[in-house]
């Protein structure tokens, strides 16, 4: 028997391309529905994440013109994690199976088939995966292509060049919401689950319409919030860097002993500044790096909500 489908969809300010994006995917959805692939009554769930233009007015005109369409609204802005975790929970206990994507059209629609076909296989969890990144520029292939080498390096296990767009079981789901932390990285949470997975490539293509929503200081954020989610090599490497600094010291006070002791001529007026210099720039960067982990900490102890919906427009 099909499965009930729910396309999970978030959005901030996404006026420009809605249209186009809805009419993609329920021409997608009509196909797989005739072809006996998903069950009729699947949907198509535009998560709006408290956007300043006209993005909900447009996903409730579509879901008042066609019950295809449902949309969720949350209270304010709460960022792409938030919005697209919303979506993931809301559809759980309404349907078989989910399908992540982003609303610009960089996904390929068409990977959908590729997706069910794995799930037919029995797979849990499908990952879309970008085949290759000659749509991005230099400077964000090279940030991009940093960032999983970086997160690999330091112990997080991500899949490369997968971003959000993946099918999950309702099983999966389940899996997903007993992870109660406040601080998302849905990439990294996700391969934690550990049921049947599997991996289905695709082209991206450029954002069909708007401008994109992760601008650089974003992805920087977005890579530093998975870091510090799922690894604590960053504070490994400050108690390594302590003890180096600490031995470096040591070397440095004995030569200074010694050339007092045998009067050689001693120089190191600029070495020395550089030194303290070094130090302190390494003391505040530390206790950088410890409030980032305490500012996590101290999130997660309030357990505040993720999100609040404000409105459900479903069958």
């Amino acid at each position: 028997m099909p499965e009930r489908l729910y396309m999970v969809i978030p959005c901030y300010n996404e006026q420009e391309v809605l249209p186009e994006t809805a009419k993609r995917l329920k021409a997608k959805l009509e196909d797989l529905i005739q072809k006996g692939r998903i069950a009729p009554n699947s949907r198509i769930l535009f998560v709006d994440d408290g956007s300043r233009d006209r993005t909900w007015s447009m996903i409730a005109e579509l879901h008042r013109q066609d019950k295809l369409f449902s949309g969720v609204k949350l209270s304010r802005n709460r960022g792409h994690q938030n919005a697209l975790l919303c979506g993931l929970m809301t559809a759980k206990d309404l349907c078989d199976v989910t399908i992540s994507m982003d609303a610009d059209l960089q996904d390929d629609i068409d990977v959908i088939d590729g997706f069910l076909e794995e799930r037919e296989k029995g797979c849990d969890i499908v990952y879309g995966v970008r085949s290759d990144r000659e749509s991005d520029t230099f400077f964000k292939r090279a940030t991009a292509q940093g960032f999983y080498k970086a997160m690999k390096a330091l112990g997080v296990d991500v899949i490369y060049n997968h971003a959000d767009c993946r099918l999950m079981s309702r099983r999966a789901l389940e899996g997903l919401a007993q992870f109660p932390e406040k601080n998302l990285f849905l990439r990294g949470m996700v391969r934690l689950i550990g049921y049947p997975s599997a991996i289905v490539t695709y082209k991206r293509a450029e954002r069909f319409a708007g401008e994109s929503k992760y601008p650089l200081k974003k992805m920087l954020s977005f890579a530093w919030d998975g870091i510090t989610s799922f690894s604590v090599k960053p504070l490994e490497l400050l108690g390594v860097a302590g003890v180096a600094i600490t031995v470096g010291s040591l070397l440095i006070s004995l030569y200074s002993v010694l050339a007092h002791l045998f009067g050689w001529s001693f120089r190191g007026w600029s070495a020395l500044m550089g030194s303290l210099w070094f130090i302190a720039g390494m003391l505040l960067t530390a206790q950088g790096i410890l409030g980032a982990y305490i500012g996590k900490i101290y999130a997660e102890v309030k357990d505040r909500p993720r999100y609040l919906v404000e409105t459900i427009l479903d069958e």
